[in-house]
């Protein structure tokens, strides 16, 4: 099987490089490795929704995969989600999306545009380790929420569980081009007014890592 893991930064799947044979191939921006039977192409994008859609469609186009998997952190809006849990986002929205009306924000939906702005995984990967996963909404921003305010009137107009600044845009290329995948984060913190104090980066990187691994073990 061949396998593609996109991810934001290096260390958010260092666990799980650590863990594969490198295979170098010298080709700018995808590293290749095996794991067991199979042959498992890294993309680190960057931090943002621009990047991780041009570097996923980029991969995608040049090659066809099995399996493609976004692994990284997020954000949880959901109180019922402790920090260090890992999740299977099936849907995910651009949540800046659209356009200001005064003190209220319009999709494209509302607005009559055309362009998607939400967008839903059809066919989630069926391995046991999915099993195990809580299957959540999210939002993908550009600025992630950091006030009472923003925070408060995000939550009131998608009530999402999660925030990445990568997931939708992943989403959008795998539908694009057609292949199975699945956007699997581990929640980094609360959101809530910063405080990297209370955040819990440490756990859910580990955490993250033994669950995709659990992942290639099964595909």
């Amino acid at each position: 099987m061949r396998i593609l893991i996109v991810a934001a930064t290096k260390p958010e799947v260092a666990p799980v490089l650590a863990r594969m044979y490198s295979t170098p191939t010298g080709e700018a921006g995808v590293n290749s490795y095996t794991h067991g039977a199979h042959d498992v192409d890294v993309v680190i994008t960057g931090v943002g929704m621009v990047a991780a859609a041009v570097w996923s469609s980029h991969a995608l186009a040049r090659r066809e995969y099995d399996l493609a998997l976004n692994l990284g952190v997020c954000g949880s809006f959901d109180k019922s989600l402790e920090l260090g849990t890992v999740v299977n986002i099936v849907s995910d929205r651009l949540s800046e999306l659209g356009a200001e009306d005064g003190t209220q924000m319009l999709t494209l939906e509302e607005l009559g545009l055309p362009g998607a702005s939400v967008f839903v995984n059809p066919a989630p990967p069926s391995y046991p380790p999915f099993d195990t996963l809580p299957s959540v909404t999210g939002i993908t921003v550009n600025t992630v929420h950091g006030t009472k305010t923003s925070i408060a009137a995000i939550a009131k107009r998608f009530d999402p569980q999660v925030e990445s600044m990568e997931g939708a845009a992943f989403m959008s290329a795998c539908l694009l081009h057609k292949v199975v995948f699945a956007q699997v984060r581990a929640v980094s913190n609360r959101v809530d007014p910063r405080d990297k104090d209370a955040w819990r980066m440490a756990d859910a990187i580990r955490n993250l890592g033994v669950t995709a691994l659990r992942i290639l073990d099964h595909a």
